[in-house]
């Protein structure tokens, strides 16, 4: 996912088949709904 984020101007996050959210990384990154599902819960 770091590569992912230094790399991409502009992201799409997907989980389970559906959009979490999309933006820039760092809108990304700090989104609830991606900390939940692919960070454990922690920022």
């Amino acid at each position: 996912m770091d590569l992912i984020m230094e790399q991409c101007e502009h992201v799409i996050m997907m989980h389970q088949g559906r959009i979490l959210t999309q933006g820039s990384p760092a809108e990304v990154r700090s989104n609830e709904d991606v900390v939940e599902a692919y960070l454990g819960g922690e920022v």
